[in-house]
């Protein structure tokens, strides 16, 4: 049950993002004179699954940047093409160690290793978010 509810809400958030331009920066904000969030949308991302000498599965994800501020947000967007290769490489490295198209993807693992790779491609970022990941067998 707790499975179908968390799937169902990232569905939802992956819904909500989904009309985004991608790479394109955005603030909302509400009333309280704050200054917002910024986020900065990345296109889907999909990487192999290796097991031993084959090609077993595939990784997806796909990924939201936030940033500190507005200005930080805009150099994300410029820098889209190198944050995109740095999100390859450690979903890459992930898949390599620690995916399997046989069970469900370790969300917080990934987390930690995709933070690590895009923060140090732009110090700009505050958070990565995952709105969405999967494994599937080939």
């Amino acid at each position: 049950m707790r499975g179908k509810r968390m799937s169902a809400m990232l569905g939802l958030v992956a819904a909500a993002l989904s009309p985004l331009p991608a790479g394109q920066a955005f603030a909302s904000g509400g009333g309280g004179g704050g200054d917002g969030v910024h986020l900065v949308t990345m296109d889907s991302i999909a990487v192999p699954i290796v097991d031993s000498d084959r090609v077993a599965g595939t990784l997806n994800f796909k990924l939201v940047l936030e940033a500190h501020d507005a200005a930080a947000a805009e150099k994300l967007a410029a820098a889209m093409p190198t944050l995109r290769m740095a999100a390859i490489a450690g979903g890459v490295e992930f898949a390599r160690l620690d995916a399997s198209a046989l069970r469900a993807v370790n969300a917080a693992d990934l987390d930690k290793t995709l933070t690590a790779a895009l923060k140090t491609a732009s110090p700009e970022i505050g958070r990565v978010l995952i709105v969405e990941v999967g494994a599937s067998q080939n």
